[in-house]
């Protein structure tokens, strides 16, 4: 052997210095006639776990897609609905001031001592009411409609000939509706066929 060839073959030993024993291989071709075999085997083991970790991905992408989706319906949501507890507390305020409207005879109305009272008090009540559109509160018909369940609570029945049985007669509390939800159901008299 000439120096130049040690010289190569150190080198080669000295870059090779560190490489795990089952990859360095005495053959010139780089494989024995048995290991061809594992090299395929362990190319479809890799091509399986590619494909699997792919699914892994794609799932996870999924689900972060998913949560966003959630929390971005549930922020939407907060802002609709952020004030249905204070509407609530409110609506009994809007009651009460119906029942004071309602309370005031006619012949007082016309008094021009109370006159100015009245047009006060009707003002309100329309100022309240402008507040509650401003902010998605509607009123939930029920005068001369038939029963829904979802909307109006059933108080009692009232036999009469008048109107179909089931048809709302008399509505007790009104019931009103925020954006698309049940805020409060209407409190009413349902029609019955009389004894």
């Amino acid at each position: 052997m000439s120096d130049n060839e040690n010289n190569r073959d150190e080198a080669a030993e000295k870059e090779l210095e560190g490489v795990p024993e089952e990859f360095l291989s005495d053959d010139d071709d780089g494989e024995d006639e048995g290991e061809g075999g594992d090299f395929e085997a362990e190319l479809a083991q890799l091509r399986e776990d590619l494909e699997a970790a792919k699914q892994e991905t794609l799932y996870a992408k999924a689900e972060a897609q998913n949560q966003r989706r959630r929390l971005e319906k549930e922020v939407q949501d907060a802002r609709a609905y952020a004030a249905t507890g204070f509407a609530r507390d409110i609506l009994s305020v809007a009651d009460n001031l119906a029942r004071a409207i309602d309370a005031i005879p006619e012949d007082l109305r016309e008094d021009s001592k109370f006159k100015g009272l009245v047009a006060g008090i009707q003002a309100t009540q329309r100022e309240l009411d402008k507040v509650f559109t401003q902010h998605g509160i509607t009123r939930i018909a029920a005068m001369g409609l038939p029963l829904d369940p979802n909307q109006h609570q059933a108080m009692m029945e009232m036999p009469t000939d008048d109107a179909e049985p089931g048809t709302i007669v008399q509505e007790m509390q009104a019931g009103y509706m925020i954006k698309d939800r049940l805020l409060r159901a209407s409190m009413v008299g349902v029609a019955k066929k009389p004894d």
